[in-house]
């Protein structure tokens, strides 16, 4: 009598566990009518890691996951300097897989796609520099994971003009959640896998950040899913590595959770090459919207606008003096609403699948953003949106592109000061890299150098100007003409005496000698990247920095400065320090 006890309780303790599991189980995905085909437009996913970097995945497994989650394109982004040669655009198992590198900063990830060639040097450092050089190589650079919870993820040089953002990043939805809601997706994975990751997204606060970006330029935003289909063992949820990790969630249950719907110029070929340059114009022109598959699909959403002065779709810039139309439609969808987001607020809303909404312009010549996202029934506001578009930017007069950033003109200019001219030129460097100095022309130096080989250890060698304290005091900007035997990044530091602190500015040198400009209020403390000026009444020295944030250990070249010369802005008119 007693064991059936016990065996009764367990069963009922059982089945009691059971009902709580499926009560607690996220709704299944809404099943939608499959709306009209478009050639045009694919679907697809960013931000993939496979076995070359973290992830768990070749790249033909990751394929053969998207096509079976019925993705048409994959964009891998595993983690790398953007030296390595990016393989050429495929299909695979019918997918358009593309590559592109995921680089670190100190002030976030940064995606870059589409470089016209390998980076001649390492791609890491301050976010600014970054950002320049994936531009300057032809990419098209995205803020990876832009408010991660964790720190050394999260952007911070907003100020820098990054193409686009990650809106929505997976890896950064889980991060914020308590450990029961974690516990509870897992347990739900093993029933309802998409649902169970789109469980954990709430709305990000991104949004909002975005919607202000937008108002200033054009920023294209994006959906990324952070996908590497493993999950750490050591109590941190990191992505791990051999017995440390569970392989989930997996590459398909992640596609199946959300993708990015891309309208391309015009339909694929099936040439890979052709194909993938289409749809990085896509991403680039902002025709992209994000659909969250795991609570309603098939889906499809169309956002214009069309007046008088001329048509455009989400992504696209307008200029418009007279009345336009938005329209934006989502067929076949019961229980939906629309809602019209104008400069970061609800303008307008619908109940139904189509909302209409006239913009008028007021006269004057500020640019206004729409974009729209779909709700479903009964889907709180805290939840990630089921549809997110990009906007429309419209404004009444047409925007030129900002023309590159060219410092003031100088107020006053001086060699550096006497006291520093009789001063040689000094040599730094790690024990075991060889370095040396030789002087030139018009108080320069030439440096040659070769970085101890192996793993970056610290390697660098440096040419060091010093001055008494107090020398730079009332100057806001060095000058000098710069040179080297290849094309490279090298940092320029400040540093105060006492406690060797230094602020940075790193720029690019070429074989050919350019006179280049570093402004005071651009330098920053290395790490972490923090915002303050450096104290010029207590600078004494300036350093020249060949190390293994840009260079690969091993590499032997040669830093030719010349001319080096404080100078003010004129439009500052600094006579003392800041």
């Amino acid at each position: 009598m007693r064991r059936r006890t016990i065996a009764a309780a367990l069963l009922i303790a059982v089945a009691v566990c059971v009902a709580a599991l499926v009560l607690s189980l996220p709704p299944p995905s809404r099943r939608l009518t499959a709306p009209p085909g478009d050639p045009r437009e694919l679907a697809g996913a960013l931000h993939v890691h496979t076995v070359r970097s973290d992830g768990a995945g070749t790249v033909e497994e990751v394929a053969a996951a998207a096509a079976r989650a019925r993705l048409q394109f994959v964009v891998f982004t595993d983690h790398g300097d953007a030296t390595r040669p990016p393989e050429p655009p495929q299909y695979r198992s019918g997918v358009l897989c593309v590559d592109g590198v995921e680089i670190s900063t100190t002030g976030g990830h940064y995606i870059a796609l589409g470089l016209d060639r390998p980076a001649p040097y390492r791609l890491a450092g301050e976010p600014r520099a970054v950002v320049e050089d994936v531009a300057r190589l032809g990419g098209f650079g995205i803020v990876a994971h832009p408010d991660s919870a964790k720190g050394e993820l999260r952007w911070n040089a907003w100020s820098e003009p990054f193409d686009a953002l990650e809106w929505l990043n997976a890896d950064s939805e889980w991060r914020d959640e308590p450990p029961r809601a974690i516990a509870g997706a897992v347990a739900s994975y093993l029933f309802r896998g998409p649902e169970a990751i789109a469980s954990l997204f709430d709305r990000p606060q991104v949004l909002s950040r975005w919607d202000a970006a937008t108002r200033r330029r054009r920023v294209i935003a994006l959906a990324g899913h952070d996908a590497h289909a493993r999950i750490g063992l050591r109590g941190n949820w990191e992505p791990g590595t051999g017995d440390y990790s569970l392989a989930l969630p997996s590459y398909e249950a992640a596609f199946r959770a959300f993708a990015m719907r891309v309208r391309l110029a015009t339909p694929p070929t099936g040439d890979a090459v052709r194909d993938a340059r289409l749809l990085l114009d896509a991403f680039k022109a902002g025709h992209v919207y994000t659909v969250i598959d795991a609570q309603a699909g098939p889906a499809r959403l169309t956002f214009t606008a069309r007046g008088p002065d001329g048509a455009g779709e989400g992504g696209d810039d307008l200029v418009a003096t007279r009345p336009v139309t938005l329209a934006a439609h989502v067929p076949d969808t019961p229980g939906v609403t629309l809602l019209l987001v104008r400069n970061g607020r609800v303008a307008a809303t619908a109940e139904g699948p189509s909302l209409t909404h006239e913009h008028r312009p007021d006269g004057t010549d500020t640019t206004t953003v729409y974009r729209v996202e779909a709700r479903l029934q009964g889907a709180p506001a805290w939840r990630v949106p089921w549809i997110v578009s990009n906007p429309i930017r419209i404004s009444a007069a047409e925007r030129e592109a900002p023309a590159p950033t060219e410092p003031p003109p100088a107020e006053a200019t001086r060699p550096v000061p006497k006291s520093v001219e009789s001063t040689p030129w000094l040599l730094e460097r790690d024990a075991k890299s060889t370095a040396s100095i030789e002087p030139r022309p018009s108080r320069g130096v030439r440096l040659t150098y070769a970085l101890e080989g192996g793993e970056p250890r610290g390697q660098y060698a440096a040419a060091v100007l010093t001055f008494a304290p107090g020398a730079f005091e009332g100057w806001d900007r060095i000058r000098f003409r710069g040179s080297a035997s290849r094309e490279m990044r090298v940092s320029v530091q400040v540093r105060e005496p006492q406690n060797g602190r230094r602020w940075i500015r790193s720029v690019v040198l070429f074989p050919d000698a350019r006179d280049i400009v570093v402004r005071m209020d651009e330098m920053r403390v290395p790490e972490p990247v923090l915002a303050g000026r450096p104290p010029r009444q207590e600078l004494a020295s300036v350093l020249f920095v060949v190390d293994t944030t840009n260079t690969v250990p091993g590499t032997r070249g040669t830093v030719e400065i010349e001319d080096v010369r404080f100078e003010r802005d004129a439009s500052q008119r600094a006579t003392t320090s800041r």
